[in-house]
């Protein structure tokens, strides 16, 4: 199915994560979340890829 899904935002590819469950976008620079076997398809609801544990923030 990933072959058929792509960014909402940027119409790009998707890479799947394993490890977080998520779908990423490297050109939004956006991670979509699987909650339930379901891709959740929303720019809201995702999650911003420097937001990653570990970043500095200001």
């Amino acid at each position: 199915m990933l072959e058929i899904l792509v960014c909402p935002l940027t119409k790009g590819p998707l890479r799947y994560d394993a490890e977080r469950g998520e779908l990423v976008s490297e050109r939004a620079g956006l991670a979509y979340p699987i909650r339930d076997g379901i891709p959740i398809m929303l720019v809201d609801e995702a999650r911003r890829l420097d937001d990653a544990a570990g970043g500095t923030g200001d």
